[in-house]
């Protein structure tokens, strides 16, 4: 086994740490701040496992629910427009769709580094598509939703029997914001995982990791290195329960079940 040069690690972390954040890196002045070069950028980010897409949506919303320094959130969401990792059409839909998953306090935090990014970039309003334009019947939409949790969880949702089922999770939520088609599926999925992760709610994040697993979105390996990359902004002692539920879910899928135990064609809900 060779031994790794301390040297080299410094040096792979000042490149990747420019890049990834679209400005010159500044001297670390303590030793906290040389973590961020010799460690996330040099090491975690670098990894091959997850594509940078991936990673820059879920460094955006771990940070805007983490009371990051505003400088590192911009700095996600500038390299992410200026490596075209994302657009700002994406970016945006991001936003909404944290707003569910991590309140709409946090999805003014990540509009917010988004415009302020836009603008530092010299990038155009493009403007944005209404939630709905047409419309609709409020029985279709509640159809619509059944079909769109189901798509997305891959079992069974719950009936409209109270206001946060009708109103929240299926005529919102899955009727109408997973279906816009300025951010795709797999890209609404980190987003969403860093969400629940971040509740601490047992059942979110177990359905939410099967889901991810059982529609194909995530291989069991991807979502492995989303714990890694979910652990720098929101600690290691919760990645660590989700790498369990990650291991738990990956079985239950492999054999065929629903993220609950049962069988595949029984279902349980959210």
């Amino acid at each position: 086994m060779s031994l790794l040069d301390p040297k080299e690690r410094t040096e792979r972390g000042v490149v990747q740490q420019s890049q990834l954040l679209a400005a010159p890196v500044p001297e670390p002045r303590t030793l906290f701040e040389s973590s961020w070069r010799d460690y996330i950028f040099a090491e975690v980010w670098t990894r091959p496992g997850l594509e940078l897409r991936a990673r820059y949506l879920v460094s955006i919303c771990s940070a805007a629910s983490a009371d990051t320094p505003r400088d590192i959130l911009d700095g996600y969401v500038r390299g992410a427009l200026a490596n075209q990792a994302l657009s700002l059409t994406e970016l945006r839909e991001a936003a909404l769709h944290y707003a569910i998953y991590g309140g709409w306090s946090c999805g003014a935090i990540v509009d917010e580094a988004i415009s302020r990014a836009a603008a530092q970039l010299g990038l155009p309003d493009e403007g944005f598509s209404p939630i709905r334009a047409e419309p609709w019947d409020p029985q279709a939409r509640l159809a619509e939703g059944a079909r769109g949790f189901e798509n997305v969880m891959t079992f069974g949702g719950p009936p409209p029997a109270v206001a946060y089922f009708e109103g929240g999770i299926l005529n919102f939520v899955f009727g109408e914001v997973w279906e816009r088609p300025g951010l795709d599926q797999r890209g609404r999925r980190w987003v969403t995982l860093v969400g629940v992760a971040n509740s601490s709610a047992d059942t979110p994040i177990r359905t939410h990791v099967y889901g991810a697993m059982a529609s194909g979105n995530a291989s069991f390996e991807e979502m492995n290195e989303f714990v890694l990359q979910y652990a720098i902004h929101s600690g290691w002692p919760r990645a660590s329960f989700v790498q369990g539920v990650v291991f738990e879910m990956a079985e239950k899928v492999k054999n065929r079940q629903t993220w609950d135990g049962k069988p595949l064609g029984e279902s349980g809900n959210e």
